[in-house]
């Protein structure tokens, strides 16, 4: 069985988003839906997306609202996603969020909680450090690092400012094992009513 779920998980670049994302989904038995890793395939798969991708990230640069809101609204649309879905990279903005809130609307739904890790500016940098080396990406100089932890505090926290007036805004401590921080986050959405899939 699949418990109904729909989520947002937000988090600095680093705070280890994707893993738990990644957790809580199988947990519910939703798909994740990361624009990150959409891209990611199209780069590898050698798309037009993919390139038009690429030159984006090379410079550094976040890849455009109407881009990246085409690409989730086709991906909620499939069979998959209707009892539920994670997502994790959009909405990044305010702007997003109130294209989101138009295409589950129209659908007569609405998030049900949005996961925020809290990890401090110095470790994500650090994480995201280890992680350039361990896997050589070429997105993960020092420069794009702290770039992106910029756009990050000046885009998406304004986010949270949104859903924490709607309340369903969870703050959970992302320092700590990857299991404590899973527990942390299972509990936060059991308090909501929100169980997991049997």
């Amino acid at each position: 069985m699949t418990a109904s779920a729909r989520l947002l998980i937000v988090g600095p670049q680093g705070s280890g988003k994707g893993t738990q994302g990644v957790r809580i989904a199988e947990a519910f038995g939703i798909p994740v839906v990361s624009t990150g890793d959409i891209f990611r395939a199209n780069i590898k798969g050698g798309t037009e997306l993919g390139q038009q991708v690429t030159a984006i990230l090379d410079r550094g640069d976040l890849v455009p609202d109407e881009l990246t809101g085409e690409i989730v609204r086709d991906r909620l649309s499939q069979d998959d996603a209707q009892s539920g879905f994670l997502l994790d990279g959009y909405p990044r903005n305010v702007a997003q969020v109130g294209h989101l809130d138009e295409f589950l609307g129209a659908r007569g739904e609405a998030l049900d909680a949005v996961i925020l890790l809290d990890v401090p500016r110095e470790e994500s940098i650090a994480r995201l450090s280890l992680r350039a080396q361990e896997q050589g990406r070429s997105d993960d100089t020092e420069e794009a690092i702290a770039h992106r932890l910029d756009i990050y505090e000046n885009e998406t926290a304004p986010i949270l400012a949104v859903y924490g007036e709607r309340g369903i805004v969870d703050r959970i401590d992302g320092i700590g094992s990857l299991d404590e921080i899973t527990e942390r986050i299972t509990s936060a959405l059991a308090a909501r009513g929100l169980t997991l899939a049997s």
